[in-house]
């Protein structure tokens, strides 16, 4: 009687990243030069250095408030904006257009009119990221309002259901795997964005850095701050998003 011995989630997570890990440094070995690219091992001191001084910390703060600002704001104007054109047909008639439109104009040019506009200003920032994910969050809500069960509404309309109790026990526990789903895409995509943001017009943050150390030629800074706002959207990723998500889906799953 044979068993069948399977890897837990965690086992594989930590292996996956070793073995990027172990291609980076065969990569490293290959080009033999770490002005190009420097092994992993080469950026601890680097590393701890950004960290003794205070620079790693503030930069990566200032880049952790940004996010969280454009993510708040996108996630909550692109649900009621996506719930209300998924609700009703008219008001999704007239504003699909503008919906495309957004979702094929390129970030940059958000980016750089935010900055003419209103001035290379910290509003200007959060607003150009907050107008990029718009859509994207809209589109997502959209399809999971039209994936409603419409029974489900005319029960609601039965019992009489107050707004708030609608919301609470019939639109939000239906629509959360679709607000978690662009949840995770909206994070990963925002703080990619708030990089190109920062390194185009602003005097802080982790994008800032990579700009500076672009300019310096500085291959292992670049790689030093970029990784260590990888390390924490990942820790985002497993400690916040991953399990929330198993939490909204549990109720399908009964």
């Amino acid at each position: 009687m044979s068993t069948e011995r399977t890897t837990s989630p965690r086992t594989v997570t930590i292996l996956s990243i070793l073995l990027l890990g172990a291609l980076w440094v065969v990569a490293a070995a290959l080009t033999a030069d770490p002005q190009v690219l420097p092994s992993p091992f080469a950026l601890a001191a680097p590393f701890r250095q950004e960290l003794a001084n205070g620079e790693l910390l503030y930069h990566l703060g200032q880049t952790v408030v940004r996010v969280l600002w454009a993510f708040a704001l996108a996630m909550g104007l692109g649900t009621a904006l996506g719930l209300v054109m998924g609700r009703s047909e008219a008001v999704n008639r007239w504003l699909d257009p503008w919906l495309v439109i957004f979702l094929n104009l390129p970030a940059l040019v958000l980016i750089v009119l935010c900055y003419l506009w209103i001035g290379l200003t910290e509003t200007a920032a959060i607003v150009a990221v907050t107008l990029n994910k718009i859509p994207n969050v809209t589109t997502v809500i959209r399809e999971g309002a039209r994936a409603m069960d419409p029974q489900l509404d005319a029960m609601a309309r039965i019992y009489r259901m107050s707004w708030r109790r609608r919301m609470a026990h019939i639109v939000l526990p239906q629509l959360a795997p679709f607000i978690t789903a662009a949840a995770r895409s909206g994070i990963a995509v925002i703080w990619k964005i708030v990089l190109v943001v920062e390194f185009l017009g602003r005097s802080s943050g982790i994008g800032f850095q990579i700009h500076l150390y672009f300019q310096l030629f500085d291959v292992a800074m670049v790689l030093v701050y970029a990784l260590s706002f990888i390390c924490v959207m990942l820790l985002v990723e497993w400690l916040v998003l991953q399990p929330w998500e198993r939490r909204v889906r549990r109720w399908r799953q009964a």
